[in-house]
């Protein structure tokens, strides 16, 4: 048996049949599939999301609408897909006003919450209640979990009550640890490559600077270090970042350069 919070006092539905059994095994395979699928390194980590929500919409048994949330600062979420326009208003009454819903638990505790009346749902009275007046009564939140850290879930909603039982939470968390494997890469790769532009910036911003002092000195006869402390009084003088005040100094001297060589 799946260890889940499930909410109290619910009996579990209906076990599916042999044949629905087998067709949700094929929408499993096609969610997994998918997902593992994806390429990460050529999409964002939003549009990654985005296809994880539409694969888990996919592969979790009933659902109606799925979104993708991003653990940011404590007890805050800070990304959010959504495969549906009530799943997004759903996601904003949870994240942005009331501050409280499955989601919310699900990555607190790392643990599958599970919901199949929301209304009379202790757990989250505020949220449950104003959801299940949108005429959405299940609710199924899954952790993204990497080497024992939750970096997001995965929320999967449905119309119809008890919609999700112990069968859709197993396929659901099968679901999930494969996507948390490919969010989890697809934010690695993403800081690998802020990183590297940013380094690239710096390269060359340090390439435009030395070229900067270059010039002072070839017009001063100055060293490099009273080169540089030259073109820091000048920056600060005309309050101009050093590295724009480089690339002007540069620019300057080629059409200089260029004027001369056309004369």
């Amino acid at each position: 048996m799946a260890d889940y919070d499930a909410q109290l006092g619910r009996e579990e539905p209906v076990e599916r049949s042999a044949a629905q059994r087998e067709a949700d095994d094929v929408d499993l395979l096609a969610g997994l599939r998918g997902v593992t699928e994806l390429v990460a390194d050529s999409r964002t980590v939003a549009e990654l999301l985005g296809d994880v929500a539409h694969f888990a919409a996919v592969a979790i048994p009933n659902v109606d609408g799925a979104s993708t949330a991003l653990v940011g600062e404590p007890f805050k979420v800070r990304a959010v897909t959504a495969t549906a326009d009530f799943v997004e208003t759903i996601d904003k009454v949870q994240y942005d006003e009331l501050r409280e819903g499955p989601c919310l638990t699900c990555m607190l505790t790392g643990r599958v919450a599970v919901s199949g009346s929301l209304g009379s749902d202790d757990r989250w009275p505020h949220f449950g209640g104003r959801v299940a007046r949108m005429d959405v009564h299940s609710a199924l939140s899954l952790p993204l979990t990497v080497g024992g850290e939750v970096i997001g879930a995965i929320n999967a909603y449905a119309k119809a009550r008890d919609a999700f039982g112990e069968h859709a939470v197993v396929i659901g968390m099968q679901f999930a640890g494969s996507a948390a494997v490919s969010v989890y890469h697809a934010q690695l790769l993403n800081a690998a490559r802020a990183r590297t532009e940013q380094l690239q910036r710096a390269l060359g911003s340090r390439a435009v600077i030395d070229q900067a002092i270059g010039i002072i000195r070839s017009r001063t006869g100055a060293s490099a270090e009273q080169a540089f402390e030259r073109l820091t009084q000048l920056s600060q003088q005309d309050n101009v970042k050093l590295v724009a005040l480089a690339e002007r100094m540069v620019d300057e001297a080629v059409r200089r350069a260029r004027a001369r060589h056309r004369s």
